[in-house]
């Protein structure tokens, strides 16, 4: 430790923090641009409904000629997607669905996962998380079960949550709802502090099962597993064995210990699990003076880029818990001889995403290099294609960073789906292929740009000496600066619409952009600056956020050209319709910062998520229901601005189709100070699995005795479990007349 002990910690959000300090434009930012529409495909919201009319008449034959007639067969009732009535905004301490749907807690943080660990008393004298549940559900998928426990495709009551717990709620670095006082939030932290919060992080798999109509995970189940930041994963692809991943652990470069800060999910076509690691760098710390150390080599511009410069502090504090190696890995700087001496590397093996069999424990946890390193969200596939290669989009959630794109060299074979051997052929398509990042133009077109070494603006980029493709991969974020990448404000989730093969991402939001700003000002895909008011709080930029999507070129996975528009913008109803409520949002629609986001296969409904500040004086996060139609539904909108020297600013931007009562509505609300976030679905969608992360959040640690403080107690107050700590928490929902849940 190079910091002195007595120093206490101060807080630090590692969301929401650029470092992007490269002179690449931000997205579309030439202005005033004019889009043609009249070559973009036009269409409404697709509705995949399906209806049996009609009557059946029979005759019965016997000893008389006389013809029977039977009462004809009604015709079964019309399925109408997002047939449910809205739900309003609400600011109420617990989960509110639609009228005829039910929401049921089926396993929060804490539950335990093995026969032998005792039951969660939750008033902070628990131990053994790593046979827990642990904290902050997030990104979640399904793996259907048979009833003899093999994979299944079409299992409905029976099945296994692939479960991402990203963090933990903490204040000042203690995660003080799993300490009894509170926690110690001063350096050094005390061990056993230390040994609770590091396996509350990183991956569940639980097994959940149907039994009647109540769902429930199974707590003994076989299959349960947790991965915790101490589990040992391989490194893959091209930057296994690379001299930048040589750390004391490994000096061949070629394992690291777990996976952490885990957000966003995805499912592969050959049925694993891909979990994103996001703010990893958060959990490090180096020396004041460890640049020196490092004889200001090249390792601290990627440190900087990454968002760890000298003497920053670490998230929680872990480093200083003790001399073992458990504790000394989290602190990076040059400490020994040479980088097998020390934890110098160690940050380089975070910041991936990560392939899990969630059916077999005995299957290595894998980094898949290939797919570049930076803040990950979630990862979705593009449309499956026999004979050609495979894509994969992803973003990079922080201020000013990147969306990107894999193209396997392997093409799909469909024999794959169900292959015996799941991370052997995560090996075939995830390994070996091209990394491409973003380039937007304002006329709505865009460009993939491959990040490789052969590159000449990579190679022989001023900013960073890339000595090989595995650098490049592992410093993506600067391989992108060298190519002029567009800036992005935070790219959350992304998603495939299984309509149209189109890509949507979210965009959560951006404080920073102002129409006097000279490097991020309004333009073509981020073209609002406004102030929203919450409270006597005045929050300027775009406080509310938006979603993209974008539709390939005529070569697919492979295209280097794409289309774009903006599907929808977040905003309060009352705002301005000529600045900020773009998407004409009604009451029954209107939110704020987009996180979230899926298709469900079998409706093909698009659910939205949120993780709001913004608007959480009015109501609490929500997730709701969409039925996009595509690229060009809409047209292009002009917004005029005044900047401080009197000279006007006009913007122009694709803007898709604006929803109707019809196409997109509100269908939950959760709790006080909770995000909602992760999603999936039983293959015949009739349970939706929906994730409530850290309710309460905005608790301090100094009232952690006093429950009639604490900003929420769900879902305790909802009849579940121990004790009045709130807890991050999955829970299912049904709708009563046992149809599909968006109906």
């Amino acid at each position: 430790m190079n910091k002195p002990k007595d120093l206490p910690l101060t807080h630090i959000d590692s969301d929401d923090i650029g470092h992007n300090t490269s002179n690449n434009s931000e997205f579309g930012e030439i202005l005033n641009a004019r889009i043609s529409r009249r070559n973009m495909l036009r269409g409404g919201a697709v509705s995949a409904v399906s209806a049996l009319f009609g009557s059946i008449g029979l005759s019965a034959c016997g000893g008389s000629s006389e013809v029977v007639a039977l009462a004809p067969v009604p015709p079964a009732p019309v399925e109408k997607l997002l047939g449910f009535a809205a739900v309003s905004k609400s600011l109420a301490d617990s989960v509110v669905v639609p009228a005829g749907y039910t929401a049921s807690i089926i396993y929060a943080l804490g539950d335990p996962l093995a026969a032998a660990t005792p039951a969660y008393k939750n008033d902070g004298t628990d131990t053994d998380y790593d046979n827990r549940a642990g904290d902050h559900h997030d990104g979640m998928e399904w793996f259907g079960l048979s009833g003899t426990g093999t994979p299944s495709l079409t299992s409905v009551d029976r099945g296994l949550l692939g479960m991402n717990h990203e963090a933990t709620t903490d204040e000042t670095k203690a995660s003080f709802f799993l300490h009894a006082n509170g926690g110690t939030t001063t350096l050094p932290r005390p061990a056993a502090e230390v040994d609770k919060e590091i396996p509350i992080h990183g991956v569940a798999i639980v097994e959940v099962k149907k039994t009647g109509a109540a769902w429930a995970y199974v707590k003994d189940s076989t299959f349960n597993r947790r991965i915790t930041p101490m589990t040992v994963a391989e490194i893959a692809g091209p930057a296994r064995g690379n001299a930048l991943m040589t750390t004391k652990y490994s000096t061949a470069g070629t394992t690291t210990r777990g996976t952490i800060n885990n957000c966003g999910t995805g499912k592969t076509p050959w049925g694993t699990l891909v979990t994103g690691e996001e703010n990893w760098n958060g959990y490090f710390t180096r020396g004041a003076a460890d640049n020196a150390a490092r004889g200001n080599d090249k390792s601290v511009t990627s440190l900087n880029r990454y968002g760890k410069s000298q003497g920053g502090a670490s998230r929680h504090g872990w480093e200083s818990a003790g001399a073992d190696d458990k504790y000394a890995r989290w602190n990076i700087g040059v400490t020994g001889a040479t980088a097998a001496d020390d934890y110098r590397n160690e940050m380089n093996t975070f910041g991936y995403i990560v392939e899990i069999d969630p059916y077999d424990k005995t299957k290595s946890i894998k980094k898949r290099t290939a797919l570049g390193r930076f803040a990950h969200e979630s990862a979705a596939f593009g449309k499956l294609e026999a004979g050609k290669p495979l894509a994969v989009y992803q973003g990079d959630d922080s201020r000013g960073e990147y969306i990107y794109k894999f193209v396997s060299n392997a093409n799909w074979d469909p024999a794959d789906a169900t292959a015996a051997d799941r991370i052997a052929t995560g090996d075939k398509y995830l390994d070996a292929g091209k990394l491409y990042t973003a380039k937007f133009n304002a006329d709505g077109s865009g460009q993939w740009i491959e990040l490789s070494i052969s590159n000449a603006a990579i190679s022989g980029y001023a900013g960073y000496a890339f000595a090989d493709q595995a650098d490049v991969l592992v410093n993506a974020r600067l391989a992108a600066d060298a190519v002029g990448a567009t800036k992005m404000d935070r790219p959350e989730w992304c998603a495939t619409n299984p309509a149209n093969g189109e890509i949507y991402f979210t965009l959560t939001n951006n404080s920073n952009r102002t129409v006097n700003s000279a490097t991020t000002p309004p333009d073509a895909a981020n073209p609002r600056a406004y102030t929203d008011m919450k409270g006597a709080t005045a929050q300027a930029g775009n406080p509310n956020g938006h979603l993209i999507r974008l539709r390939e070129g005529a070569a697919g996975a492979a295209a280097t050209a794409f289309t774009w528009d903006v599907y929808l913008f977040g905003a309060e109803a009352s705002a301005s319709k000529s600045l900020v409520n773009l998407s004409s949002l009604t009451d029954d629609q209107d939110f704020s910062s987009p996180d979230g986001l899926a298709f469900t296969p079998s409706t093909g409904i698009c659910w939205i998520q949120t993780d709001d500040g913004a608007y959480t004086d009015v109501t609490n996060c929500m997730m709701l229901a969409a039925l996009p139609g595509q690229i060009g539904d809409g047209a292009a909108q002009t917004l005029s601005y005044t900047k401080a020297d009197s000279s006007q600013l006009n913007v122009t931007t694709p803007v898709g189709k604006a929803p109707t009562a019809d196409t997109l509505k509100r269908f939950l609300v959760g709790p006080k100070a909770s995000e909602i976030t992760g999603i999936c679905e039983t293959p015949d969608g009739k349970a939706l699995f929906v994730n409530i992360q850290h309710p309460g959040e905005s608790t301090k640690a100094a009232d952690i005795g006093d429950p009639t403080k604490y900003t929420s107690q769900w879902p305790s107050n909802a009849g579940f479990g121990a004790g009045n700590r709130p807890r991050s928490a999955t829970i299912v929902i049904t709708k009563n007349d046992g149809g599909r849940v968006g109906t």
